[in-house]
């Protein structure tokens, strides 16, 4: 037909050829025209052998995990997303699995981490909030060795500048909600796989849980894909000069981006990834109040979760992404009540950075 977007195929059920015999497709939980064509365009992007859509992000996470049988062990960062966590505690509370938080830039605390050979390793790189940078090719590795599995959530820089599957990963997990879609209209997941076989786990069950993504949800997630790349150019262009900004002010006590070449994952980072990505945090002195009083000033960063999107967004982590972490683990994280969390969208430097001056200078 010829058409240029792709169509969105809203039907929830397709008819059989004959009795006995369906077609390609035969109802929408377990495959979908355009869900299937997000699934082809993600698994290329992050160079898989396939993917399976979920309806979040969480959802993905979940989805790997559902791999794992009762009792097997996740070796997970301390330091990652406050869902994430909260998840992993949860299934490890109920008896599901068992879990290790280890700081993963540690190599000792690693390899240590390794002996009760683990089923999955999940890396987070760079890290939620703090943006710590974990080396998936020698993880993987020690992984191989130890007959584990790796996944890697991919979310903050996309596979417009990091590749994990070819550093080793055995499956790449993203919440699409974020820099894929990019629009902050959808929420949505997905796992790309590097094997086959995997690969058929995750379908199987995916669709016995259902946990699978909408047709609409999918066009959307399509639609913001074909502009990934010169948004992700551009938006980390800007998050250089804010990092850079933010780094030299008085009233920022540290600035938390693998883009300065004094962050202690720099090196790392510029061998690892193709760029350093549009997330960034920093940490201001004096405390709580000083917070407070930053988010009350600010004018064109919008006060809000998520990240990824066009709009430029400041998160504080202790009472947003990370408030169910509880203070002792964010505490072992390196998650301080001081710490803000900045998604850098497509709004012009100039204004970000002033609204930043602005805000800075509300403090007193």
């Amino acid at each position: 037909m010829g058409a240029i977007a792709p169509p969105i195929y809203l039907t929830s059920n397709f008819k059989f050829e004959t009795f006995e015999q369906e077609q390609a497709y035969e109802y929408s939980r377990t495959a979908n025209p355009t869900r299937d064509l997000l699934a082809d365009t993600v698994a290329k992007l992050e160079c898989g052998a396939g993917a399976v859509v979920t309806s979040s992000g969480m959802a993905a996470i979940n989805l790997v995990l559902g791999l794992l049988k009762q009792g097997d062990i996740v070796v997970a960062p301390r330091d990652c997303y406050g869902g994430t966590h909260r998840l992993l505690s949860s299934l490890c509370d109920r008896g599901v699995i068992k879990v290790t938080f280890v700081d993963q830039g540690d190599t000792m605390a690693l390899i240590e981490a390794f002996y009760p050979m683990p089923a999955l390793v999940l890396i987070e790189t760079p890290s939620n909030p703090l943006m710590r940078v974990a080396d998936i090719r020698a993880i993987s590795e020690l992984a191989r060795q130890a007959g584990s599995k790796v996944a890697v959530d991919n979310t903050f820089l996309s596979p417009a500048l990091q590749h994990p599957i070819e550093l080793g990963a055995d499956f790449v997990i993203h919440s699409t909600t974020k820099y894929l879609n990019g629009h902050s209209d959808v929420v949505g997941g997905a796992v790309v796989a590097a094997d086959k076989n995997d690969l058929q786990s995750l379908r199987s069950w995916a669709n016995i849980t259902g946990v699978t993504g909408s047709p609409f949800d999918s066009y959307l997630t399509l639609r913001g894909i074909r502009t990934l790349y010169p948004r992700i150019e551009r938006q980390q262009a800007t998050a250089q000069l804010v990092a850079s900004f933010l780094s030299e002010h008085l009233k920022v006590a540290a600035v938390h981006y693998p883009g300065l070449s004094t962050h202690p994952g720099h090196d790392l980072a510029t061998r690892q990834q193709l760029g350093f990505g549009a997330m960034l945090s920093f940490e201001l002195k004096g405390g709580l109040q000083a917070v407070r009083c930053f988010v009350a000033a600010i004018r064109v960063f919008t006060l809000a979760e998520s990240l990824g999107g066009v709009e430029s967004l400041v998160a504080h982590p202790a009472t947003m992404t990370h408030v169910g972490m509880g203070p002792e683990a964010r505490m072992a994280a390196g998650i301080t009540d001081s710490l803000l969390r900045l998604s850098i969208g497509l709004e012009a430097e100039v204004d970000l950075i002033s609204d930043l001056e602005r805000s800075l200078a509300s403090i007193a």
